[in-house]
């Protein structure tokens, strides 16, 4: 997270999305906030994959960005647009003060974070347990709404520990949505706040696609998006078929790849996707740039390891980039010598073409 701030005028809509009369952008796809994952270098990363994908910061909580550094931990590119700034908190008047913060820095929406089932997060008394307490989540939004002309958006659970009947998510969603939330973006597994570790409660509770379905169809008038186990294409355009959008965790950072087609297939694009080569050229270009300013090199590789993954020689590009990029006077260079273990002819491929689906 961090940077040097560089805001940006709001980019127009993308071609083929379409927009719903007085609700503003819609995104079909988006990238999960991720700790330590999804940071302003993996944004830029991405960038080079996607154009239209909507983008999150890693969850930043109220305290920090009220008492720390604003523009280290606000900080991004004009690039890295469209973003949502994630924030943890449940204050109201923090999280009113951060939405301010998130507007003036040029963020597209923010987003209020009620499915983190970490230990640190349960003693700061927010994240998932918040679904215990949707009045006191939709004091929040309220108020977030009222200091902000930017949407608001809300990333919960299905349900957390005994709470877990459809009933009360329909219960919760109801409460907030009344507060003035823009979106919901619904992780179709509960959440165990004891006896489960934060890896666990992302794989263990069982998928319950079907609860975030009925959720679409009783709250036809909110938006409503699906997140948990989405790991190829077919599935994002099944699940499309059924509610507003689809986020896409694990799966991002494991195979960015993956998105290379989404802004053709998924926003109507008419511009190829780009090749593997293209991306890495790009990040040449970033990395050179950062690295002026005292980065170390490996703090934007370690986010390109898996850009190869799939093709002969991927381990290859791994260990030479994991190998290299930490010592000091690495340059950017690395890339391009790191490419020669993956065919040419597999470099300079791109997602064959299919039929395009235009948000709506």
């Amino acid at each position: 997270m961090g940077g040097d701030h560089l805001p940006a005028a709001h980019p127009p809509p993308a071609t083929g999305v379409v927009m719903r009369p007085g609700t503003g952008r819609r995104w079909p796809v988006s990238v999960a906030p991720m700790m330590d994952r999804t940071d302003r270098h993996f944004r830029a990363f991405m960038r080079r994959i996607t154009r239209e994908t909507l983008l999150y910061t890693e969850m930043i909580t109220t305290g920090a960005i009220l008492h720390g550094d604003r523009d280290h931990l606000l900080g991004f590119s004009p690039e890295e647009r469209p973003l949502t700034l994630q924030l943890g908190g449940d204050d109201p008047t923090a999280l009113a003060a951060c939405a301010s913060l998130a507007e003036r820095f040029g963020y597209d929406e923010v987003n209020l974070n009620v499915g983190c089932p970490s230990d640190r997060v349960q003693r700061g008394r927010f994240g998932v347990c918040l679904m215990k307490e949707p009045s006191r989540v939709a004091a929040g939004i309220a108020a977030m709404r009222a200091s902000a002309s930017i949407p608001v958006t809300v990333k919960h659970r299905i349900g957390v520990d005994s709470l877990d009947r459809y009933e009360d998510l329909a219960r919760f969603v109801a409460t907030v949505a009344e507060a003035g939330a823009e979106r919901f973006i619904v992780h179709a597994r509960k959440a165990w706040l004891q006896g489960l570790s934060p890896k666990e409660n992302r794989t263990v509770p069982p998928l319950r696609y079907q609860d975030v379905y009925r959720l679409k169809r009783e709250f036809s008038h909110l938006r409503i998006e699906i997140n948990g186990g989405v790991r190829v294409v077919d599935s994002v355009r099944s699940h499309l078929a059924r509610v507003d959008g689809v986020m896409i965790g694990r799966a991002a950072y494991e195979d960015p790849y993956l998105f290379a087609s989404f802004d053709r297939d998924f926003y109507g694009s008419p511009e190829p996707p780009p090749t593997r080569r293209e991306v890495v050229a790009g990040m040449l270009t970033y990395a050179e740039s950062w690295l002026e300013r005292g980065l170390n090199l490996q703090r934007i590789t370690r986010h390109l390891l898996p850009l190869m993954n799939g093709l002969p020689g991927a381990r290859s590009w791994r260990r030479f980039l994991s190998e290299r990029s930490h010592l000091p006077g690495a340059g950017p260079e690395l890339l391009e010598v790191a490419m020669k273990s993956i065919p040419s002819t597999l470099l300079d491929q791109c997602p064959p073409a299919s039929p395009p689906v235009v948000a709506g």
